[in-house]
């Protein structure tokens, strides 16, 4: 079995306000779960309203397979955000 967590991390510069960022944040991580079988959630600076902080975790049987998904899930949030990402963090 195979796991790989990433974090990333993005500017929401049109955010004023922990409401934008909770809205911008509901909707990635409800298109991430409805589209990929994967874990992610806010993981850091949740009181900072311009930033946001996703841990994404993958599991599968086969090394290759995980990477794979994880790069899907990069590009498709990347796609899919009204922010700027300004950090991926392997671990």
């Amino acid at each position: 079995m195979y796991t790989i967590s990433t974090q990333l991390v993005f500017h929401i510069s049109h955010a004023h306000s922990l409401k934008d960022k909770r809205q911008v944040r509901r909707s990635i991580i409800d298109k991430t779960k409805h589209r990929f079988n994967a874990s992610i959630a806010e993981v850091a600076t949740q009181d900072i309203i311009q930033t946001l902080t996703l841990g994404i975790a993958v599991v599968s049987g086969e090394s290759h397979r995980a990477r794979e998904s994880m790069d899907e899930i990069i590009r498709f949030i990347e796609g899919h955000i009204d922010a700027e990402l300004i950090s991926i963090e392997e671990d």
